[in-house]
């Protein structure tokens, strides 16, 4: 338990059968040449009859269980973000894939009581990571220092990855690639032009998926987080 906590703050960062009842073959009457009997049927064959069990219904199949929500607890409602503007529609950030629950409920795992003492200590040394990152990229942008912006989002993709932060995860993970020159998605490398004019709009996107994600730890810590004792 005490290795994977400090691995992690380090880092800060799964044959039926069919029951068709056979209907008895019927006893063949002998042929008789001779005109009908108008006897009355026997009493024991229409009881027979009567008192024969109805064939049993087909079994059904069991259906599947239905699947576990990811989070242990339900998420917190999130306020919607202020809407983006006209020419930056396609950059709204989809608060649904801001954080990856999974990855967030394995954190949660190495907390030892309900305090969540161990992952809210993860998550306030995020914040403090991320906002001073922030300020250093729009240093190096300013200088164009490509190779700074590169570092930058290589440390801010880890550390998001750790936490779950996974939107702020993909979004640094391309200003890592494009300061090292580099569309990964096309194969190709770029021009240091082309690199800043790729990571310009790119740092304004990461600043809001971060907003979106501190402000749901947060509203989940304090829904869920219970008080330290004195």
């Amino acid at each position: 338990m005490s290795q994977t906590k400090t691995a992690v703050a380090e880092h800060v960062k799964s044959p039926e059968r069919e029951l068709s009842a056979k209907p008895r073959s019927p006893s063949p009457q002998p042929h008789d040449s001779r005109a009908p009997s108008l006897a009355p049927p026997s009493p024991k064959s229409s009881a027979a009859r009567l008192t024969s069990p109805a064939p049993e219904p087909t079994s059904r199949a069991t259906p599947a269980p239905e699947r576990t929500p990811a989070p242990s607890t339900p998420a917190p409602s999130t306020p919607a973000p202020a809407s983006a503007p006209a020419d930056s529609q396609s950059d709204a950030v989809d608060e649904e894939k801001v954080i990856d629950l999974e990855t967030f409920n394995q954190i949660l795992d190495l907390d030892e009581d309900d305090t969540h003492d161990f992952s809210l200590g993860m998550a306030e040394a995020y914040f403090t990571q991320a906002s001073t990152t922030f300020v250093d990229m729009d240093q190096a942008f300013e200088k164009k220092d490509l190779a700074k912006l590169s570092s930058l989002g290589h440390f801010l993709k880890g550390s998001s990855a750790a936490l779950g932060v996974s939107a702020v995860q993909a979004t640094c993970e391309h200003i890592q690639h494009y300061g090292a020159l580099r569309d990964e998605e096309h194969g190709t490398d770029l021009t240091a032009e082309d690199a800043l004019a790729k990571i310009a709009p790119l740092l304004k996107r990461v600043k809001r998926e971060y907003e979106v994600a501190e402000r749901w730890l947060k509203n989940w810590y304090k829904q869920n987080a219970t008080p330290a004792e004195a």
